[in-house]
């Protein structure tokens, strides 16, 4: 079976490429690099079933595959944010393409969709059922809508087309090889605990989050683009809900850090709650997450600490 993963030299990406070349499968990784690196694929390179295509999804591509993961997408609001118009490209033209592309070769496709999708919850935990409330013309915006409509577009594909596709909302995910300018909460508290710097929170810190290694998220993808007769939408995410406030806390103490926590104001339509119910990625898939979050920080601190050493040698 030949697969296409687009944004395949992200950091969810890489991983998946690597899980389903495990299992023998010839793997198309598709990135254009604005926040994918050939450092999480470099590995792979020597591998006869491993191919690298630099390309953006917005411009159409021909290609015969199995089955897409579309992923293709820049996830964190300083990047998605940095140029909002082709954020909202990326999710809306590049998700037709993909299901163009899907349609003429019945491709099976998985749409990589967020937590996003639900904006400010007014219910938590978040289900599949719940609409969401998004600020349609808000600065995150840009993701949280190109992502609904990714969504829509899915739907309809399948109603009006018959194409085969899956959905996951995917909820916060951390691990090795997240970027160290990623800007988002794991991230940005480990890299300022290890590097002594004051530990960042916007907003009062009572706002809470919900942390997935990206180990686990990744077997709930190929469980679901495998699963026949269900199409999702599907939560993937962990359940155990931390303050924002907690999380650093907790990353001071995995660190050791002496680093000062500080707080600022916080961005507009920040979520208060992000919390997933995954009941029904349990009943359907038998997937829940296995990797605690003490662990995998303690993993992800470790990859950070050679990370900015590599940086100063």
């Amino acid at each position: 079976m030949r697969i296409l993963v687009t944004g395949g030299a992200g950091f969810i990406g890489s991983y998946l490429c690597e899980r389903l070349l495990s299992q023998r499968y010839d793997v198309l990784c598709l990135d254009n690099f604005f926040t994918g690196s050939k450092d999480n694929i470099i590995h792979l390179m020597d591998n006869h079933r491993f191919e690298l295509i630099r390309h953006d999804i917005i411009e159409p591509v021909l290609l015969e595959v199995d089955q897409i993961y579309n992923l293709a997408c820049p996830a964190s609001p300083i990047h998605y944010q940095y140029n909002p118009v082709k954020t909202t490209k990326t999710s809306i033209m590049g998700t037709i393409n993909m299901l163009g592309l899907a349609k003429r070769v019945r491709a099976r496709i998985l749409q990589a969709s967020t937590s996003e999708v639900y904006g400010d919850p007014k219910v938590n935990p978040q289900k599949e059922d719940y609409w969401g409330n998004v600020n349609c013309i808000g600065m995150r915006s840009c993701y949280d809508e190109g992502k609904r409509v990714a969504e829509t577009l899915m739907m309809d594909y399948h109603r009006q087309n018959k194409v085969d596709i899956r959905i996951v909302r995917i909820f916060n995910t951390y691990g090795p090889r997240m970027a160290l300018n990623d800007g988002r909460v794991v991230s940005n508290f480990i890299v300022q605990a290890l590097k002594g710097e004051d530990i960042t929170i916007y907003g009062d810190g009572r706002q809470t989050r919900s942390f997935c290694h990206v180990s686990d998220l990744v077997e709930g993808m190929i469980r679901m683009m495998n699963k026949d007769n269900f199409i999702g939408p599907v939560n993937l995410g962990n359940p155990d809900e931390y303050t924002i406030l907690e999380f650093a806390k907790k990353i001071k103490g995995l660190t050791g850090t002496k680093s000062k926590i500080v707080f600022k104001s916080l961005p507009q339509d920040d979520p208060m709650q992000r919390r997933p119910d995954i009941t029904l990625a349990k009943e359907s898939l038998g997937w829940k997450p296995k990797v605690s979050v003490d662990k995998g920080l303690v993993e992800t601190i470790e990859y950070f600490k050679k990370k900015i050493l590599n940086l100063k040698t």
